[in-house]
């Protein structure tokens, strides 16, 4: 399988997980929109590297990378990337949190409504930044 085959795969499996995403929502389960937000941000961020040649980090946050590989990016990203990272390195933060939560703290009264609101607008901007391109024909990158 070649970069470029994984990486439109992460990004049509996040694209798919956006409805998983509203049924969580709906379900009032503010604490896992947050986690599977996070994962469909993984996954997106993650194929994007892919998609520049770039073998992305076995870590769950990828900002570094997409800060010092910034000039590797698509052109229509490279003023993102800022933005992309930060959000990366936020929703790294609430990852365990959000499935595990800890002794003093029950994930499901922790996180609110805003919470979820706000994981679940990132992840749809961030799938809607990288996917055209990653997934729409022509991208050079996949070449």
């Amino acid at each position: 399988m070649t970069g470029g085959g994984l990486a439109l795969d992460y990004l049509r499996r996040a694209k798919v997980r956006l409805a998983a995403l509203d049924v969580l929502f709906d379900a009032e389960s503010w604490a896992d929109v947050v986690r599977e937000s996070q994962e469909i941000v993984e996954l997106s961020l993650k194929g994007l590297l892919r998609s520049c040649g770039i073998d992305p980090p076995r870590l769950h946050d990828v900002s570094v990378v997409l800060l010092a590989e910034r000039d590797r990016l698509p052109g229509a990203l490279h003023c993102e990337a800022g933005w992309l990272a930060n959000v990366s390195r936020q929703m790294r933060r609430d990852r365990e949190l959000a499935f595990y939560g800890a002794e003093d703290l029950l994930p499901g009264d922790f996180y609110s409504c805003g919470d979820a609101e706000t994981a679940r607008d990132q992840a749809r901007r961030v799938v809607a930044l990288v996917y055209p391109c990653v997934c729409e024909p022509g991208n050079r990158y996949l070449a």
